[in-house]
């Protein structure tokens, strides 16, 4: 029986098209060119940085965040970037008795967005705030931590197969590939991660139906 479902944040419950938008504008590109080759690091398994990278080769990623905070141009969070269906699907788990954990590989300041945002979850946090990210088996050794569920019980719900499906099966954790955001999509249907997956979904609100099963 699943007891605590946790969800991974970027293309799971936020739209990342206005960061990727925001960061074209701050390297002074056209918005379909850095979301080109976003596409074509996903379909190559490498990571979404890199798009950024083949932008401005070279490039210090850390220093331009902290730059871009800095000019007044940097994180931002707020209603228009979540998905439709986060609040009621998120209440609806809750209603079902699930505990709701977010936790994805964000910064302190989008962990502070996102509790902002006073979504119906027990729990918000990030890789920033616990000083560990994905795909480290530490990242899912605290997830359990929180989790108050044991491995079978708890769900990891995700869109990337390599940050939150394969390293959340392999910490013993049930797993659902969400089809959503560039990474969602394209690897939705691949063998390996259908067969790495315990649930392929297209909407959060097919966890309901999961957890009534």
């Amino acid at each position: 029986m699943i007891e605590t479902i946790v969800l991974d944040v970027g293309e799971t419950l936020i739209r990342d098209d206005r960061y990727w938008a925001s960061w074209a504008d701050w390297l002074d590109v056209p918005p379909h060119t850095l979301s080109a080759l976003v596409g074509a690091v996903v379909v190559q398994g490498r990571d979404n940085a890199d798009a950024v990278r083949l932008l401005r080769p070279g490039i210090d990623i850390a220093a331009e965040y902290a730059a871009r905070e800095a000019a007044g141009r940097g994180e931002h969070l707020d209603e228009r970037d979540l998905y439709p269906d986060v609040r009621p699907a998120l209440a609806a788990l809750r209603e079902q008795g699930v505990r709701v954990v977010v936790a994805g590989n964000q910064t302190e300041k989008a962990g502070e967005l996102l509790r902002a945002l006073d979504l119906p979850a027990d729990l918000v946090v990030t890789s920033g705030e616990w000083g560990v990210a994905k795909p480290a088996p530490e990242f899912f050794a605290r997830v359990l931590e929180v989790s108050g569920a044991g491995p079978q019980s708890t769900l990891y719900v995700g869109d990337h197969p390599a940050n939150d499906i394969y390293p959340a099966r392999a910490a013993g954790l049930r797993t659902a590939h969400i089809r959503r955001g560039p990474w969602g999509y394209w690897w939705a249907d691949d063998p390996e991660v259908r067969a790495a997956a315990d649930w392929s979904i297209n909407s959060l609100t097919d966890l309901v139906d999961v957890v009534s099963r």
